[in-house]
């Protein structure tokens, strides 16, 4: 049924995957003759796709659902994902909620919707997380001008401080030639850069799953970037995140020679300290780490690298935290992402002894977040005065926009409107009061 006019928004926390799977289903209401609004305008119905990673989720879905009856106390009020899996009653209580999705139903979001008023009570639709078995595709398209592509979801790790496989299930995989196939629609479109995404996407090539006995892996996230290397039309494509026990030498070679597949790697580390990894249940130690670094710098010494690290970990004394950020300081990285530890119902982190006080786990997060700021403007230094290709970004930002070379420099430039998402030749300069790195055009762009 058409419900031509009516209107809906979309409000995504969390990570590229989530961003990837808010566009699908908003595409699948414009499907429905829906005409999609911005989030901090009136909507008849309004979709928030949560996240398990994010700190304080309860308060954080609270303030955003009142913050769209703010708009329309009479609005439809979906909430969706992670944390609707994870804690769906907590969600449920919220007032203003009408119903509750979980892992496998958010894509299904259009038969829960019902425009006839504000229900007295949320219904709540998840299912088991084993039940979480089959691949749902998903990419972004309209909302930025680079787009994500999911290609892998769920994960068979047990890190003990994460409670993504609780919230999405096992892993399992898109075909290739389904990926290839969603890649060459979103190319169609004009997107010049796509981000390939999942949960723990160098586990790629496991199928749908029909029990654990019969999961097998007939494919490898290497066959995947060989075959994307080949659609015609795209001029990026960028990896999102990938553990560094599964990024393989031969995905490093690949990638250093590939025309299409950009110098840029995201690697999580968590932890510089072979002690704590081991009760992270990590699967690796610091000295592979070490090793992945050293091999993408020997074949690409112009590559990005970004980290995550998560600081006040249960057990994580003065000394450790100090071997991390030592080990940090002296790794030839780009910067970091700091986490810090909070605890998270059903993992086995919650359970570990000493725990690590708020304010100490506060103090060790800036101390890295500095130590970020130094590695990003060290690593942006020997390309001052160079040449790069970037594709800029379509906000305009106090009259300035921003742009990405391949190797992730960002980079500034006066807005100017014909120059969104094309690639274009600049020069870069230097640093201004704000820190940014900015840039002047080298050839005339036409409108």
């Amino acid at each position: 049924m058409l419900m031509e006019g009516k209107t809906v928004a979309f409000h995504t926390l969390g990570c590229k995957l989530n961003f990837s799977e808010t566009s699908t289903i908003a595409r699948l209401f414009e499907e429905k003759g829906f005409v999609k609004r911005p989030f901090n305008e009136a909507a008849d119905v309004y979709v928030i796709n949560t996240c398990s990673v994010t700190e304080n989720a309860d308060k954080e879905c609270k303030t955003i659902v009142r913050q769209a009856l703010s708009k329309n106390p009479e609005a439809f009020i979906a909430v969706v994902g992670c944390y609707a899996q994870l804690k769906p009653e907590a969600i449920a209580q919220i007032e203003g909620v009408d119903v509750v999705l979980g892992a496998t139903e958010k894509f299904k979001l259009l038969n829960y919707v019902h425009l006839s008023g504000k229900q007295k009570h949320a219904t709540i639709h998840n299912c088991e997380i084993d039940a979480a078995n089959f691949f749902v595709e998903a990419y972004s398209v309209g909302d930025r001008t680079r787009s994500f592509l999911k290609v892998q979801d769920g994960c068979d790790y047990s890190c003990t401080f994460c409670t993504i496989p609780l919230a999405r299930g096992s892993s399992r995989s898109d075909t290739i030639e389904n990926v290839v196939n969603n890649a060459k629609k979103i190319v169609a479109v004009g997107v010049k850069e796509i981000v390939l995404t999942g949960v723990n996407i160098g586990d790629f090539g496991y199928g749908p799953i029909i029990d654990e006995t019969t999961k097998t892996r007939e494919t490898s996230f290497l066959d995947l970037i060989k075959a994307l290397d080949t659609v015609e039309g795209v001029e990026r494509f960028r990896i999102s995140s990938i553990e560094p026990n599964l990024l393989k030498d031969d995905i490093i070679a690949f990638v250093a020679q590939s025309q299409k597949f950009v110098p840029h790697f995201h690697i999580p580390l968590q932890s510089g300290s072979n002690t704590l990894l081991a009760k992270m249940k990590r699967r690796y130690k610091r000295e592979l780490y070490e090793n992945r670094i050293a091999t993408i710098k020997t074949l690409m010494p112009h590559c990005c690298i970004g980290v995550d690290v998560i600081v006040g970990f249960p057990g994580e004394t003065e000394e450790l935290f100090l071997e991390t950020y030592h080990f940090l300081n002296q790794l030839d990285v780009s910067y970091l992402h700091v986490f810090t530890y909070s605890e998270r119902d059903n993992t086995e982190a919650i359970t570990l002894p000493n725990s690590v006080p708020i304010a100490e786990r506060k103090r060790r997060n800036k101390m890295l977040r500095v130590l970020s700021a130094k590695k990003l403007r060290a690593f942006y230094e020997p390309f001052k005065g160079s040449t790069q290709h970037v594709i800029f970004e379509h906000e305009n930002k106090e009259g300035f926009m921003f742009g990405f070379s391949q190797n992730y420099l960002k980079l500034k430039l006066p807005y100017d409107a014909n120059l969104v998402n094309k690639s274009i030749t600049v020069q870069v300069e230097d640093f201004d009061s704000e820190g940014h790195l900015t840039a002047q055009l080298l050839i005339p762009q036409l409108p």
